[in-house]
């Protein structure tokens, strides 16, 4: 069972990252645990990907992509793909779906209110690629005041209007950090980290490190446990990789000997 240890602040905020099939159709238990949240006074955040989705689109447009790092190298023809593949689906279906369930939600992406100014990570490495430089937190905070869900695409957008793909979880840590979220979501196919077919309740930094190393944890996890930890050494509190139940893995600071 997760549990959220309360501090105190005047806005209590929650960033929970949607991926994976979980984008697909959400269950019954998610929303129970939203309105849950909600009533215990915490104000959420959801951000999400779309990787099926834009799978699906560039495979219909016979447009290549491949992953590197944990981060999709995006060409000039896909970057337009993604845009409308996120903005113009994934976005208002996750929209429906909580406005359905009684939440009130809407949808954002980089381009709303310069919501995720950013640059290009490394052009000549990835392509259309963005790394975030600033995000709206006014904006976020006129929303979230109003008792509404932003659901934010990972689309940011240059100071020109140029479009760039932004890995979710990284925009998932950089708006959690900005907002000064006590908790980040990870939300995937998984309920957490597993080692050897084992889940793991919690573990630390130093044992993601080792299993790094030993390879236990590869592919899409790593950038996803690199974001949890870099968002703990930048002061979240508490970054948890879970299923769509909010079930999982807690990822906690180093415990300092006293």
């Amino acid at each position: 069972m997760t549990t959220f240890k309360s501090m105190h602040h005047t806005a209590r905020n929650i960033v929970i990252k949607l991926g994976g099939s979980t984008l697909e159709g959400l269950n019954t238990a998610f929303f129970h645990k939203i309105q849950a949240l909600q009533q215990e006074g915490y104000r959420i955040i959801i951000t999400h990907g779309g990787g099926p989705a834009i799978n699906r689109t560039l495979a219909a447009n016979h447009v290549a992509s491949h992953v590197l790092n944990g981060i999709r190298v995006t060409t000039s023809e896909a970057i337009d793909l993604v845009k409308t593949t996120l903005i113009g689906q994934v976005n208002p279906f996750l929209v429906h779906e909580l406005n359905a369930a009684g939440i009130q939600a809407i949808g954002l992406n980089g381009f709303d209110g310069h919501l995720l100014e950013s640059t290009f990570l490394d052009e000549a490495t990835y392509g259309y690629v963005g790394r975030i430089e600033k995000v709206n937190t006014e904006l976020l905070d006129a929303i979230l005041t109003a008792n509404i869900v932003p659901v934010i695409a990972c689309i940011g957008a240059t100071v020109d209007g140029q479009a760039l793909n932004i890995n979710g979880d990284t925009v998932a840590s950089e708006v959690a950090l900005a907002i000064k979220a006590e908790s980040l979501l990870l939300v995937t196919d998984v309920a957490g980290i597993r080692i050897e077919g084992q889940y793991q309740q919690e573990v630390t930094e130093s044992a993601i490190g080792q299993w790094i190393a030993d390879e236990h944890i590869y592919g899409g996890m790593i950038p996803k446990v690199q974001g949890a930890l870099a968002c703990l050494a930048a002061g979240i509190p508490s970054v948890q990789i879970v299923d769509d139940t909010l079930t999982g893995t807690t990822i906690l600071k180093e415990m300092v000997a006293g």
